[in-house]
Parts: C-alpha cells; sequence; structure tokens
C-alpha cells in the first residue's frame, strides 16, 4: 500500500487529517519521443526530408548522445502533457513531439533552391546549386547530405536520420536518407526516424533510399517519392517532379511499472499495453493532450 501523506516528513498509511500534507506515489517512466519528418518539396533534384528528433531512455537515442535518463513522476490524478508532432508537407519541416520536460525537435523539410533546413535531423540540400544538408539539433539527430549540381545531372542530398548523416547526391543520383534508431522501449527493437532519400532531374538515374526507420524512398525524374511511415519520424522522400513525400507523424511511448494505470486526456490517441516484464507501456500515436496515472 503506497503513503498517502506526512507528518513532519514521516510517511504514514490510512485517513488524512486536518494539516496532513498530500503526497501522491511517484512512478517512474522511461520514454521515447519521436518529432514528425520534414517533408520534401515539389521540385527535380530535390533533397530528403530530415527525421524528427528523437529522444529516448531505453537501448540508444538519437544523434550518438548519451542515453537519456527516466523521469520520476507522481500518480495519483497529476497531468502532464503529451503532443505527437505531425510531419511536415512540402517543403515545411515536421512538428515537434513533446512529453512532460522533454521535447523532441520536428525533422527538417527541403526546398529546392535551398538549404536544407535545420531540424531534429536536417533536411537534405537541394541539386540545383549545390546547397548544404541542414543541421541536426544534437542528442537527437544528424545532419541532411549535400545536393550536386554539374548541370546535368543535379541530385539532392538524403535526409538525416537520428543514427546517421544523410548521403551527399552524386552524377550517380539522389543521395540515401540517414538511418534511424533502434530501441527495445516495447518489448521488441524497432527503429524509428530514418531520413528520406534525395531525387534527381534526370529519367536514368534513380532517387536516394529511405533510411531505415521510415524514411520515404525518392524519386527519379517522374517516378513517384514515398512518405516517410506513420508514427516513425521519418522524412518524405523527395521527388523529381510534382508533389515530394510528406514526412511521418512522430510518437511518444511511455514504459512504467504495471502496478500503474495511465489515462489518456481529451485530445491524445494512445493504447496501453497488458503488462509485460514488469511494465506496462503506453503508445500514444496522435493528438495533444495530458496524461496521468493511478
Amino acid at each position: 500500500m503506497s503513503p498517502i501523506f506526512s507528518i513532519k516528513n514521516k510517511l504514514y498509511y490510512g485517513s488524512m487529517r486536518a494539516g496532513d500534507t498530500y503526497i501522491p506515489p511517484s512512478i517512474t517512466v522511461d520514454y521515447l519521443v519521436v518529432a514528425g519528418g520534414g517533408g520534401a518539396a515539389a521540385s527535380e533534384a530535390n533533397g530528403g526530408g530530415g527525421a524528427g528528433g528523437m529522444r529516448c531512455t531505453v537501448t540508444a537515442t538519437g544523434g550518438g548522445g548519451t542515453l537519456e535518463s527516466a523521469l520520476s513522476l507522481f500518480a495519483g490524478g497529476t497531468t502532464y502533457t503529451v503532443t505527437v508532432g505531425a510531419g511536415g508537407t512540402g517543403d515545411d519541416s515536421g512538428s515537434n513531439s513533446i512529453f512532460s520536460t522533454i521535447t523532441s525537435t520536428g525533422g527538417g523539410g527541403v526546398n529546392f533552391i535551398a538549404t536544407g533546413k535545420t531540424g531534429g535531423s536536417g533536411g537534405g540540400g537541394g541539386g540545383a546549386t549545390n546547397s548544404a544538408g541542414g543541421a541536426g539539433t544534437a542528442n537527437q539527430g544528424y545532419a541532411g547530405g549535400a545536393g550536386f549540381n554539374s548541370n546535368d545531372p543535379r541530385c539532392g542530398g538524403g535526409g538525416g536520420g537520428a543514427g546517421g548523416v544523410g548521403v551527399a547526391g552524386t552524377t550517380n543520383g539522389g543521395g540515401n536518407g540517414g538511418n534511424g534508431v533502434a530501441t527495445s522501449i516495447t518489448g521488441s527493437s524497432v527503429t524509428y526516424a530514418g531520413g528520406g532519400g534525395g531525387s534527381q532531374n534526370s529519367g536514368t538515374r534513380t532517387g536516394g533510399t529511405g533510411g531505415t526507420g521510415g524514411g520515404g524512398n525518392g524519386g527519379n525524374l517522374n517516378g513517384n517519392a514515398s512518405n516517410g511511415t506513420v508514427n516513425t519520424g521519418g522524412g518524405g522522400g523527395a521527388r523529381g517532379t510534382a508533389t515530394g513525400g510528406t514526412g511521418g507523424s512522430g510518437v511518444v511511448i511511455l514504459r512504467y511499472s504495471d502496478t500503474f494505470t495511465i489515462s489518456f486526456g481529451a485530445g491524445v490517441t494512445g493504447t496501453e499495453s497488458a503488462a509485460s516484464g514488469g511494465y506496462k507501456r503506453a503508445t500514444i500515436t496522435a493528438g495533444s493532450g495530458n496524461v496521468s496515472w493511478s
């Protein structure tokens, strides 16, 4: 039975009396917070979208950083903010994902004639002007690859991923997206936050492959690009003409003792797993609102 009140810093059980101070039970929460991936603009020789930033306390985290620390929170009705970031469309960057005090930055978008945008992972550089890839965010993701321009061909760089830098475009085609990072927070190893592949302006060359962890494939001059995978934070693949790929939406996954049960507030789409190995896991796939434990 959890202690519910204190008198002069000593914990007691049972009914509270006048002057007692309520102490809610504490709960340790591991987390994976992945932001939305960046989108790729509708232009030839475009860079791939950068993956959403990844912050995690289990197995590995993004950007080659030190593993994050679990949060010590309170159950008993205390609420905590959660937001799942959307993927970017066109050349827009992805949106941030948030849990309590933890924010992961949306993946960088891209533009045909400009440097890839900064993000959780950076967008790939455009092939029109040998543009550089956008920078990633420390401990969340890597930079995008540079674009390549020799007049013909022009090839965009791959978007950065949580686990690696996007590959630069070359005379052979668009650069591959940077790979994502695997975590076992769900009980199985799953990879998140891969960068999108770059595109190119020639029908004889290929688009870059999306990075592992949901990155979309880049297209050739007329070929279709792929969207980043939903709930992975993967960057959108670039396309030679017409519409580029949309970034994949992010995800928030929480792991905690199976003695607690989570509640999802209005506006939050989530599910709680059955107890396994002493834990339950909450997977939040969309929305913005609050969660609490009892």
